[in-house]
């Protein structure tokens, strides 16, 4: 009786290592994603290729970074999740550069971000509407830099032509229009104020700038939040799909899509599968579903059911709640992560889920669950990102680089190992750049005011 008890228990501990071993990455493998990523992106900046790529190395028209000289008063709009930011941000020059933000954040309801593409610029606009009457400024009409954390292909730096809604969002009849255009039409319609739109910025690039005001060695942008992206320094050379040779341009590399072409199928696990076909985007953004915010909580509600189905987790007994889609959030995998004896917190998030029975064994195999799940993100993330600047080392044909890396989003900045194992996995797999990280504590608006300053810094030279 004992040796079956022990056999049972036995075979039920390799069947858990098994599954959680589909999820973990060896070195080989984490070098082979650099290595795919690398050409995805070469592939993406050749006019031959661009087309057919998942990454698709779009030019954002940003051609310097900031001085210090930068003055005045802007406007800056932040589109990127859930909520929308507006934000007065007043420039000083001088020793200091002086920084002044005032800001008010407003929610973007669900069934707007899935309503109609009028409904959401008009809230929009009823947002901006709302902080100039707060901030006294309802007849103003300053410089604006609005980041739409979205990909759009840019012809200039005040044009942004959605290519598809990502994040959640699916408003209708906005892809493959100028985002630009859409704003000002609504701002028509509300007939209160006029807008002076100067630059459309990616997020990443927000960063990027916002960090490079701080240092200037800061040549890199990486978002890590709701979903994740990249964008950094390319020679202008080196990007066919632009005219011109001299200097570089900033790049948004759009690497949430890597993947999309087959690239990570052989590291896809079911799990991944099931995330991605019961999402509102099948088959796109697979890189992004495997490392942000959006779908962790969900790579790991998938592990759990499973585990429950074959009687490895909370003895076969499934909730309901459990069984919903959405309803265990990434926060919990840094909550569970943060504490090193977090049986209480973890119980308390069983509980929330309906499993009131939970023992401590099965807080302990959530515990290695999230883990793991947060382990990979963070090792291909890191994979991603030496592959980045392995790019500048040897466009810049160096022996040694040494680098800047702009972060933001609440994935890298709250889970409490994911910085630390992206960093680990970059340094092994980039041993020839030395990369500082510079966390963004204003975001990608102070970003997008920052780039309408330079923008109008050097308007008539011809540098953006």
């Amino acid at each position: 009786m004992v040796t079956a008890v022990a056999y049972r228990l036995a075979a039920q501990h390799a069947e858990r290592r098994r599954i959680l071993d589909t999820l973990s990455l060896s070195r080989e493998q984490l070098l082979e994603v650099k290595r795919r990523m690398t050409e995805e992106m070469m592939r993406g900046l050749s006019k031959q290729t661009h087309e057919q790529t998942s990454v698709k190395m779009l030019p954002t028209f940003v051609r310097s970074t900031p001085d210090g000289t930068e003055h005045g008063d802007f406007l800056a709009l932040d589109l990127g999740g859930s909520s929308f930011r507006v934000l007065l941000v007043r420039l000083r020059s001088g020793k200091t550069h002086k920084v002044d933000i005032q800001q008010k954040i407003y929610s973007i309801p669900q069934e707007t971000m899935q309503g109609t593409g009028e409904e959401l610029f008009n809230h929009i606009v009823c947002c901006i509407s709302d902080f100039l009457e707060y901030m006294g400024m309802r007849g103003a009409s300053l410089p604006l830099g609005f980041t739409f954390s979205f990909p759009c292909h840019q012809s200039k730096l005040d044009e942004g032509v959605l290519l598809r809604w990502t994040k959640g969002f699916k408003a209708s009849d906005c892809v493959g229009k100028n985002v630009v255009t859409l704003l000002k039409e609504a701002v028509q319609r509300k007939q209160e104020f006029d807008l002076n739109f100067v630059a459309v910025v990616n997020d990443t690039v927000g960063t990027m700038m916002t960090c490079g005001y701080e240092d200037p060695k800061c040549e890199v942008g990486l978002i890590v939040g709701t979903g994740t992206n990249a964008c950094y320094m390319e020679e202008m050379h080196n990007i066919e799909t632009m005219e011109g040779n001299e200097g570089r341009m900033c790049v948004n590399v759009e690497w949430g899509a890597f993947g999309d072409n087959g690239e990570l199928d052989d590291f896809c696990t079911e799990f991944d599968r099931s995330v991605d076909e019961c999402s509102n985007n099948p088959g796109k953004q697979r890189y992004e579903k495997m490392i942000s915010g959006m779908y962790l909580g969900e790579i790991v509600r998938n592990v759990l059911v499973d585990f429950t189905t074959k009687g490895l987790l909370f003895r076969g007994k499934m909730s309901e709640r459990l069984k919903s889609r959405g309803i265990f959030e990434t926060k919990f995998l840094s909550q569970i992560e943060r504490d090193r004896l977090a049986m209480r917190q973890i119980r308390s998030i069983l509980q929330h889920l309906g499993l009131t029975g939970s023992t401590c064994d099965d807080s302990v195999l959530v515990k290695e669950v999230c883990g793991v799940v947060g382990r990979r993100a963070a090792q291909l993330c890191g994979a991603g990102l030496a592959a980045v600047v392995d790019k500048i080392r040897q466009n810049r044909n160096l022996n040694q680089l040494s680098v800047t890396v702009g972060v933001d989003g609440t994935l890298y900045k709250t889970h409490p190992h994911f910085s630390s194992i992206m960093q680990e996995t970059l340094q092994d797999l980039a041993p020839q750049c030395h990369v500082t990280f510079l966390k963004s504590e204003d975001g990608s608006g102070k970003g997008a005011a920052l780039i309408t300053a330079v923008a109008c810094r050097v308007n008539n030279e011809g540098q953006l």
